[in-house]
């Protein structure tokens, strides 16, 4: 560790390979900052991965991040999947750093897998010197320690997470663990330390974490853009204070996400016009995300999952109806547009960005309205698999939370995979089906119960390019069937369990399959005047 200077005069701002020396042997690092870059110290990564290249050291640590940090290729968490660096990694999502992946499956690295939420919200409990987290998320699924206990390989034993009982329920407690070294972003820092966030697309749990790591007697490292002069910055402004901030470096070449250098949208700075561009191409996946959407109540406090739903905020902005939602993103972004694709967990144009940790708060007590979200496999049960599927080792990130306490969720993705090819024209015709099946007689493992989303009468849709289901109390009923489908070729025929068929069977409306707009503008006007 390092020394706290107690003198206000001795500069905290040093080089990154200073910064990274001081990470010893065997250590626990956090590191803040979500997917694609958001908020993420890269240049640290950059040099621990250098250094440890150059010297085998720092070796042996643990590492923790809360949001899976990495470009699906060779940035981020993925630079440091080198052998020795690491003995375990904590995290919700190994997806998109798969050099590390390849090391937990090859079994060379301790590896758990823990829903978003909890991470996030156990860097406070960590700040706060409890036990740790004791929540109900998880219960039922994967990370129950009845079930897999959120490990990740066979080299991985030790329990991290148990059942307990309170008042007569059953809950999870994540345990808490000190933590040594905590690496934090923020846009600018003052000659003190404090620490501004004016340019980041995120907030994530910069404050949470710096306080996590002082509190365990650890110490706290900031990346910035630029450097201000002391008691320059707006004091309402800081993010964190400089009393928790021990040694700051800058990056002046730090983009606001892997792939934007500067977004003032993104930053909240300015609004982006609503301005003509050219709608998103009609294929399966945008067929999927207006039948999500249609689900969409006005006014509907809701989240966008990763993947197909992701593309419902720019879908909603085409139909001119963004104003009527309130779309959140688990990061932190609250109302406005979320981003699709690759910077997913930005957004614009919204109402507020709040601390992630709080945004799951919101989520975990059931805040949200509606909920739309990836599978991967569903079964007869209605247990959903986000997060172990294809023989690679992923995670749910902050799916489990959303999907806990929601009260209506859709699930969304193609009935079958690999190889797939549709047509559409008014309707959906398959052209080649694929080759792999999804909805199967038992899932994987479970990232979603089916038994307990029962129990908590929460009204579950299955939504794909050609057949919607939902889940009764006697498992899966088919109801809807998209235009050009032969049912018991194109759906039975291609489901691992035979759902039952709903006596009255719809057909999806057609106004899925049109290039145009769908109107839902005037179909909100039509709701609100109902409710008048």
């Amino acid at each position: 560790m390092t020394e706290r200077g107690t003198d206000s005069s001795t500069s905290k701002v040093i080089p990154v390979r200073d910064a990274v020396g001081l990470v010893r042997d065997g250590t626990t690092v956090v590191i803040g900052g979500s997917g694609a870059g958001h908020a993420l110290p890269q240049r640290f990564i950059d040099e621990l991965a250098a250094v440890y290249a150059e010297t085998g050291h720092p070796c042996d640590l643990t590492t923790v991040r809360v949001v899976g940090i990495g470009d699906f290729a060779d940035r981020g968490f993925s630079q440091l999947g080198l052998p020795g660096l690491q003995r375990r990694t904590i995290g919700s999502n190994i997806g998109n750093e798969p050099q590390l992946g390849a090391l937990v499956e090859a079994n060379e690295i301790e590896a758990y897998s823990f829903p978003q939420g909890v991470l996030s919200e156990l860097m406070r409990e960590i700040a706060a010197g409890r036990p740790g987290l004791v929540t109900h998320v998880g219960l039922g699924t994967y990370v129950d320690p009845r079930q897999t206990g959120g490990r990740q390989n066979t080299c991985t034993t030790e329990d991290l997470v148990e059942v307990v009982s309170l008042r007569g329920r059953e809950w999870l407690l994540f345990h808490a663990f000190p933590i040594d070294v905590a690496i934090i972003r923020g846009t600018t820092a003052d000659e003190d330390g404090n620490l501004t966030m004016e340019g980041e697309a995120v907030q994530g749990e910069m404050l949470a974490m710096a306080m996590a790591a002082r509190n365990s007697g650890g110490i706290v490292i900031a990346q910035v853009r630029q450097l201000a002069r002391r008691g320059s910055l707006p004091q309402r402004d800081v993010k964190v204070p400089a009393a928790l901030v021990d040694h700051v470096y800058v990056d002046p070449d730090q983009w606001q996400t892997y792939i934007t250098r500067d977004s003032p949208y993104y930053a909240g700075a300015l609004r982006r016009p609503a301005t003509d561009e050219p709608p998103l191409p009609l294929d399966v996946r945008k067929v999927i995300a207006r039948r999500s959407l249609l689900e969409f109540p006005p006014g509907a406090i809701c989240n966008l999952g990763f993947g197909i739903s992701q593309l419902i905020g720019r879908v909603a902005w085409e139909e001119g109806i963004t104003d009527q939602l309130v779309l959140t993103v688990e990061q932190g972004i609250f109302g406005g547009v979320p981003v699709a694709g690759n910077e997913g967990g930005a957004g614009f144009n919204y109402q507020a960005m709040i601390d992630q940790p709080y945004m799951f708060d919101f989520y975990d007590g059931g805040g949200l309205d509606i909920a739309s979200l990836s599978f991967a496999e569903v079964d007869a049960e209605g247990n959903v698999n986000v997060h172990a599927f294809e023989g690679r080792v992923r995670g749910p990130g902050g799916f489990p939370n959303i999907s806990a306490r929601t009260p209506r969720i859709n699930f969304v993705g193609t009935l079958t995979a690999q190889g797939l090819e549709l047509s559409i024209d008014g309707g959906i015709r398959v052209i080649r089906e694929g080759s792999l099946r999804k909805f199967v007689p038992q899932v994987r493992e479970i990232s979603f119960s089916g038994r307990l989303a029962r129990e908590r009468g929460q009204q579950v849709r299955f939504i794909t390019d050609r057949a919607v289901l939902e889940l009764a109390d006697d498992g899966l009923v088919l109801v809807e069937v998209a235009p050009g489908i032969d049912l018991e070729r194109d759906v039975l025929d291609q489901m691992g369990f035979q759902p039952r068929v709903a006596e009255g069977l719809r057909t999806m409306d057609p106004r899925l399959y049109v290039a145009g707009p769908m109107g839902l503008a005037a179909d909100f006007a039509v709701h609100a005047g109902r409710n008048r």
